[in-house]
This record gives C-alpha cells, sequence and structure tokens, in this order.
C-alpha cells in the first residue's frame, strides 16, 4: 500500500473511530448527568417566595455593547442590592467566558464543570430547531452557531432561551438593569419542568443563584473522563 492510501485509510480510521467515540460519550454522559439530576434541589421554592416580582415579556438578542467600567460598578451595585432584597445569595462562577453555561450547569446538575455538556446541548437545540431563533440573530445563522460553538464564547439571551427550550425549564433571571430587574424565559409551546435562577450583571457576567444561607459548598469533584 502506498504511503498517500495508507494516510488516506488511517485517516478514515480515526474519524470513524472519533465519530464512534463521540456517540458512546454522548450516551455515557446523558446517563451520568440524569442520574445526577435526579438528586438536584428543588428550586421552585425560589420561584413561590418570590411570585410577586414583574417579569416583562422574553426576547432573545445577542450581546449588546459592554458597559464602561464607571456604568458596570453602578450595575454591579444595583444587582447587589436586588439580590440583599429579596433575600438571594450567589454561588460565584469562574468568568472564563464559560459564565452563562456554568451557571446553567450548576443550577442543573450542582456541579459548573459540566458547561461543556450544556453548552453542546444548547448548540444542538439551535442546530435543529433554527426557525425559533434566527430571526433574533443578526447575522448568518450558521456563523453564529459556530461562533457559539466556540468554549469561551460568551453566551447570550437566544442562548438562554434555547436552553430554557432544551431542558424545559423556566429560567429565572435577577438582573443589574435600571429598569428590568427580573426576566422569565419560559420554554417555547411547553410548561417547564424546573425553575433555574442565575444573576445577570448585564453584558458582564453570569452566577448561580440560592437562597441567602443556602449557597451550597462545592468540593472539587473527580472529573469523568468525558469532560
Amino acid at each position: 500500500m502506498s504511503d498517500v492510501n495508507r494516510n488516506a485509510s488511517a485517516s478514515s480510521s480515526s474519524s470513524l473511530n472519533s465519530s464512534t467515540n463521540d456517540t458512546e460519550d454522548d450516551h455515557t454522559i446523558a446517563e451520568i448527568l440524569a442520574e445526577e439530576e435526579k438528586l438536584s434541589h428543588d428550586n421552585r421554592k425560589l420561584g413561590k417566595r418570590l411570585s410577586h416580582l414583574d417579569s416583562i415579556p422574553h426576547t432573545p438578542r445577542v450581546i449588546g455593547d459592554i458597559p464602561d467600567p464607571n456604568d458596570a460598578t453602578l450595575d454591579h451595585e444595583r444587582l447587589a442590592q436586588r439580590l440583599a432584597t429579596y433575600s438571594l445569595a450567589e454561588m460565584q462562577i469562574e468568568g472564563d467566558g464559560n459564565c452563562q453555561f456554568r451557571a446553567l450547569a450548576d443550577q442543573l446538575y450542582q456541579n459548573p464543570d459540566y458547561h461543556k455538556f450544556v453548552r453542546k446541548q444548547v448548540i444542538k437545540q439551535l442546530k435543529r430547531h433554527r426557525r425559533l431563533y434566527e430571526s433574533y440573530v443578526p447575522m448568518r445563522y450558521k456563523h453564529y452557531v459556530k461562533k457559539m460553538k466556540r468554549l469561551s464564547e460568551w453566551g447570550d439571551h437566544v442562548t438562554l432561551q434555547a436552553a430554557a427550550d432544551r431542558f424545559e425549564a423556566k429560567i429565572c433571571l435577577i438582573t443589574s438593569f435600571r429598569d428590568t430587574g427580573y426576566i422569565e424565559i419560559l420554554p417555547n409551546d411547553r410548561s417547564p419542568v424546573r425553575e433555574l435562577w442565575l444573576s445577570f450583571w448585564s453584558e458582564v457576567h453570569y452566577n448561580s443563584l440560592y437562597q441567602a444561607g443556602e449557597v451550597p459548598t462545592r468540593t472539587q469533584r473527580k472529573k469523568h473522563w468525558l469532560f
């Protein structure tokens, strides 16, 4: 066999093995996370306690302008005051560009390290249901999805809507916006089966929310080989 044919054969075999491994990984990780989700805390008690909050209709959108440092500081102070008023506390999430997906992973699976899996599921949702999201994306849709697929790419309100749809969740945001302190993101055409609570320091950072005094201590878990 020539070197060219040998290399082509090896490349084909490698691609096939990679595809097979990816499929096996998906199945394994789904089983792992499904089992861990059974142990998830029920954040619906937050919803009951804060049911008086008024939410505006959510419109998915991409990331807007990043505030200048002075405005960002004021926004953060406003958010901190709101959280104190509602007796909420933040699980601090790493600010590595994956914070939205890390915060969602913490709420879903009590482990921010599962952010890669959450992002992967959101990307699948965006690809399979393009018609639901394309009109909110002011660029070529394929380019947007390809960009969002990359690790450390910041999530936006389009990916939040896709996450709400994929995980059948009501995503509750306490925000730093001056006029919109609370936003609910509901799944399309179905009733939510879970609630996820996040704080949103506008266009800067997401954290995972709990009742004050109930923020869990996350011990360093042994990472599954899939991650």
